[in-house]
């Protein structure tokens, strides 16, 4: 499709669609650097990318997790009775794993309320911590209005590993494991953080309180591993900037172990074993456990701690904890590009856009075009996951598809408008046809003008109208002519010719333009004679009527030859016409028909027509012209019988 515009509409496109992009670059800024209206759009599109990646990551192996399942619950009935349980259960199990020697153990678990019915289980536990290696404990981060009454913050620097960076006397509302003693604690929150479709994409790397930065449980313990065993991919051993991390999603848990099983195993069984017996039980078991991250939570269904990512739903909170400390050991953190990619990205796509379609090229192939590039961006964005690499693609693709929907609307509200206008103009002088494969050509007033083209021209005047004229009242006059005139026309319009204009009485026409016609010639002379036979059809119907036809009738001339055809005149009134010494001849010889021939055509249309089956021509002479020094010769078209 091509849209009809002249030179000054092609730079009134230039215009418009610059000044578009540019409102539509400005938004796609808005949106980037401030509002984000389509975050939640890109976390789900990565969500997408999550999941078809997440075979790729396997878990490490150096990460397991201890889990208080629902097997666990029903296995420990016996030994500590319902949940919850006596925290001497904790120690016991603490005890055994640190004879092993562990890099870390992580309790996702608070111990924020002292058991006042068992204060030995709290002082079992308190030992046991204190003397661990690296137990990792967990504090909630609560409400900020609390604030005011909560815990001091400078005293907890140490427990959380802080810098003393922040206010001396600022203090935060922590739910902190009180029934161990703090001297021993090694604290990290464990605060969840959900985009707003509830889906928990993040974790929190610190939370910053007044210029203290209290790190989370994740960071804490990758903050505790020894430097030289860290495995900070492309980090060079540091955690990531910035307040949360966008976590990477392995398709399979960490390695799990009941906690029941691993109680009875590690407590119980143990007990009944002789010295030499317990340490070659033990020499089996110290690969699961020695130098190893353990993770101790529920996944029990009624500890409520289920949640949704990127993975699906009911999700454990521990094995989310799991994820993100093997994401910060391991490097796996999905970075987002500098904003300033997308949105360069994006400011291109719809400035290429632009330049499309002010070429005017066809929407349907600049459509093509963007969803082509939008599968390639698509596929990078992807392929970026793969690397841990947020690309941003949906708002700037989102952008520029609403760019090309409203550009594309607007050009065909143009073009059909330029068609309509089209129509108007050719329709004077065209059959409804030819105007509409004009129209579909994308012809404009300027392409159409200034072309020299072999033509055949047609005069045709009536004779004896004067005196028809005067016996009747002017507005009879103007009914009388118009009906002869709209029979004519149509004989031009079936014939394939284009109508020039009418000169009094007279009407113009000619044959190969606009559109080319390598039997102009023919089709004219076809014209010529039924523009006769109506004539006679006419004189009947107006003798029906009781008028006086003495003396009406008509002559016609045909010429072929060269003549340059366009639009001629204002701005305001333009006629598209031919003009030339073809146009000239042709009326001359119009003017020779009296007393001759109803019909005289030239040798050049003659010869123009070529062997017509349907046509004879009968000689009738040569004929002085005006304007010309040789005679012309005249020829009488008539239809073989």
């Amino acid at each position: 499709m091509r849209f009809l515009f002249s030179s000054k509409d092609h730079h009134s496109s230039w215009r418009w669609h610059g000044l578009l992009a540019l409102l539509f670059v400005a938004a796609l800024a808005l949106e980037l650097f401030g509002v984000q209206l389509f975050a939640l759009t890109e976390s789900r599109l990565a969500d997408v990318y999550q999941r078809r990646h997440a075979a790729e990551l396997a878990p490490d192996p150096d990460i397991m997790v201890v889990d208080i399942d629902d097997a666990s619950m029903v296995e420990m009935q016996e030994i500590a009775g319902l949940w919850s349980w006596s925290r001497e259960i904790h120690a016991d199990l603490l005890e055994v794993l640190n004879e092993f020697r562990p890099r870390a153990i992580v309790f996702d678990m608070t111990f924020s309320v002292r058991d006042a019915r068992r204060p030995a289980g709290d002082a079992r536990l308190d030992e046991a911590v204190n003397a661990s290696a690296a137990v990792y404990l967990a504090a909630t981060r609560l409400a900020a209005d609390r604030d005011a009454a909560g815990a001091q913050l400078a005293p907890l620097a140490a427990a959380f590993g802080m810098a003393g960076s922040g206010a001396a006397n600022a203090r935060a509302a922590i739910e902190l494991p009180h029934a161990i003693e703090p001297g021993v604690w090694r604290l990290g929150l464990i605060n969840s953080a959900k985009d707003d479709d509830g889906r928990l994409r993040r974790y929190r790397l610190y939370t910053d309180v007044q210029g203290w930065r209290l790190p989370s449980l994740p960071a804490r313990v990758v903050q505790g591993l020894a430097p030289g065993r860290m495995q900070a991919r492309g980090q060079g051993g540091r955690l990531p900037d910035g307040g949360d991390f966008l976590m990477r999603w392995a398709g399979d848990l960490h390695r799990h172990i009941s906690y029941g099983t691993l109680y009875k195993t590690l407590t119980q069984n143990r007990m009944h074993l002789g010295e030499a017996e317990r340490r070659a039980y033990d020499a089996t078991l110290a690969p699961l456990f020695q130098n190893k991250i353990i993770v101790i939570g529920s996944s029990a269904s009624s500890s409520f701690d289920h949640h949704l990512t990127p993975l699906g739903s009911n999700i454990p909170g521990v094995d989310i904890l799991a994820t993100a400390i093997d994401n910060l050991k391991n490097g796996h953190v999905v970075r987002p590009v500098p904003v300033v990619v997308p949105f360069a990205f994006g400011a291109l796509l719809i400035a290429a856009l632009a330049w499309a379609f002010a070429l005017r090229s066809n929407p349907m192939a600049i459509g093509l075009a963007l969803a082509l590039v939008s599968l390639a961006a698509l596929a990078a964005a992807d392929a970026a996951l793969a690397r841990d690499r947020l690309l941003p693609v949906a708002t700037p693709l989102a952008v520029a598809w609403a760019w090309y929907l409203l550009a594309a609307i607007g050009g065909y509200l143009r073009e059909r408008r330029s068609r309509e206008q089209a129509v108007a103009l050719f329709g004077r002088f065209l059959n409804p046809n030819v105007v509409r494969q004009i129209v579909e050509q994308g012809e404009t007033v300027e392409s159409m003008s200034g072309r020299t083209s072999q033509l055949t021209v047609l005069f045709s005047d009536i004779r004896g109208f004067t005196t028809l004229s005067e016996t009747r009242d002017p507005h009879e006059v103007v009914n009388l002519l118009n009906r002869y005139f709209e029979r004519q026309v149509d004989v031009v319009f079936r014939h394939g010719g284009t109508l020039d204009k009418f000169i009094g009485d007279c009407i113009m026409a000619f044959w190969g333009a606009p559109v080319d016609d390598p039997a102009h010639a023919a089709h004219a002379v076809a014209a010529a004679l039924e523009m006769q036979e109506v004539l006679l059809e006419f004189k009947q119907e107006l003798q029906g009527e009781g008028a006086d036809i003495a003396g009406f009738d008509v002559g016609i001339g045909v010429h072929s030859g060269p003549a340059v055809v366009g639009f001629i005149g204002a701005q305001k009134k333009l006629d598209y016409t031919a003009i030339g010494d073809t146009v000239n001849l042709a009326s001359r010889v119009e003017g020779l028909t009296k007393g001759v021939a109803r019909v005289l055509v030239t040798r050049d249309t003659v010869q123009a027509c070529g062997a017509d089956a349907a046509i004879d021509f009968i000689a009738r002479g040569a004929f002085a012209v005006k304007g010309r020094a040789a005679a012309v010769e005249l020829f009488e078209p008539v239809r073989k019988s």
